[in-house]
């Protein structure tokens, strides 16, 4: 088992993947994960400096980099998913075509960040952002189910904020109560992804003139995140 995990971890490593995790997906319902019963997390980071920018208003640079690094999940899930089908086992790669980006209707069936946190790789923020003690949540996620015997790591079920609050005081819309995620809390309980969405687009229009859901004021003043960027 350790061996073909180490494979398959190496694997999506040399595909671009910056964190990768194996989470047992059997506790959730069946339909959500298409009957199997381990979920991959894969992980890419942003630039440094591209989280930098954004301190005062969302950039177009940001906007690209949220794209550029959507496109390369696409593809490390993908060729992911068809090696380790080349090694006997199922797998189906969770890409936007398959599962969308969750954005329309603020929900998916199976949020990336949920198997993050079954995986290990780390926990629901106060911003319901997924938050990792490397990166904060400086971080674009994507998965793969699987049937192949990983050696899945011990599942996060607790927010690791504790009484910090900084990323709901800088919250430009208000979105953010600064209550913590366990798991089984709904996300409406802490977080106002309406009143997110609205207030991304109207700053996305004055940074860069586009209408699209794109801030990111929480992620850029996470502690965890500011680690990296030297603040």
């Amino acid at each position: 088992m350790d061996d073909l995990s180490n494979r398959v971890r190496a694997e999506l490593f040399k595909l671009g993947a910056d964190i990768v995790g194996f989470g047992d997906l059997r506790g959730l319902p069946s339909e959500a994960r298409d009957g199997l019963p381990t979920g991959i997390c894969v992980a890419v980071k942003y630039p440094p400096a591209v989280i930098r920018g954004i301190a005062e208003l969302p950039t177009r640079e940001y906007r690209e980099w949220y794209d550029r690094l959507n496109e390369r999940l696409d593809f490390v899930v993908t060729e992911g998913a068809s090696f380790i089908k080349g090694l006997g086992f199922g797998a189906v790669a969770q890409t936007r075509a398959k599962v969308g980006t969750g954005e329309a209707g603020y929900d998916t069936a199976l949020p990336h960040k949920t198997v993050a946190t079954r995986a290990g790789v780390g926990w629901i923020g106060k911003s319901a952002l997924l938050v990792t003690e490397e990166y904060g949540s400086m971080l674009r996620l994507s998965t793969i189910l699987t049937d192949a015997p990983l050696e899945t790591s011990e599942p996060i079920d607790a927010s690791r904020c504790g009484g910090c609050s900084i990323c709901a005081g800088a919250c430009p819309a208000g979105a953010i109560s600064g209550g913590l995620w366990a798991v089984g809390l709904r996300r409406d309980d802490f977080f106002d992804p309406a009143k997110c969405a609205k207030t991304a687009k109207e700053r996305s229009r004055r940074g860069f003139g586009d209408d699209v859901t794109i801030c990111g004021k929480c992620i850029e003043v996470c502690p965890y995140a500011r680690r990296v960027l030297g603040k």
